[in-house]
């Protein structure tokens, strides 16, 4: 499962690294004043990155128990991370305040700290291969919520993906509006 969550997490980053390519008036189209730009998704998953990433350092650092060979997910983990990964008729979910970056002024940087964020969840799976995945528990957003580590992973992973595949939507809608 590492392996798999690893190369996701090299696909996300070449991903965001093909969005430094963009102008920034590409990376700030709107179709509508209420839907998120390019660079709103990725500050969205920065300050994501920025609640979970210190913890699961901090988890994995003080962790007694060790790795092992298999992980089960939880169920409430498994329908969390599933429940990120993009499909066909998408369910538009709320997120918390604190977490919309709707109409703030963002430039570049937003890439930049997206790819640093990546770098470091990648280091972050090759130090939990000593850890249990299933004995860590790391508090999620909803904080009367623990998921396993593993879970943690998948669902943090998936939620990349996820609003990569917004971005792309982004993309597409402002190219045919070009047309």
């Amino acid at each position: 499962m590492l392996q798999v969550l690893i190369e996701q997490t090299r696909k996300n980053s070449n991903h965001a690294e093909q969005l430094k390519n963009y102008d920034l008036a590409t990376l700030t189209w709107k179709d509508h004043p209420d839907s998120w730009n390019i660079l709103e998704c990725l500050e969205h998953l920065n300050l994501y990155g920025a609640f979970y990433l210190p913890q699961i350092e901090h988890k994995i650092k003080t962790a007694t128990s060790h790795g092992e060979p298999e992980f089960t997910s939880s169920f409430l983990g498994d329908y969390f991370a599933k429940s990120m990964l993009p499909k066909e008729k998408m369910v538009k979910m709320k997120t918390f305040k604190s977490k919309n970056p709707i109409r703030t002024q963002l430039d570049k940087k937003v890439i930049d700290q997206f790819l640093l964020q990546q770098l470091q969840l990648l280091d972050l799976l090759n130090q939990s291969r000593n850890v249990s995945l299933n004995a860590v528990k790391i508090t999620t957003t909803l904080s009367f919520l623990t998921l396993k580590l593993g879970d943690t992973f998948r669902f943090l992973i998936n939620h990349n993906v996820r609003h990569l595949h917004q971005v792309d939507g982004v993309l597409a809608k402002m190219e045919m509006t070009r047309r």
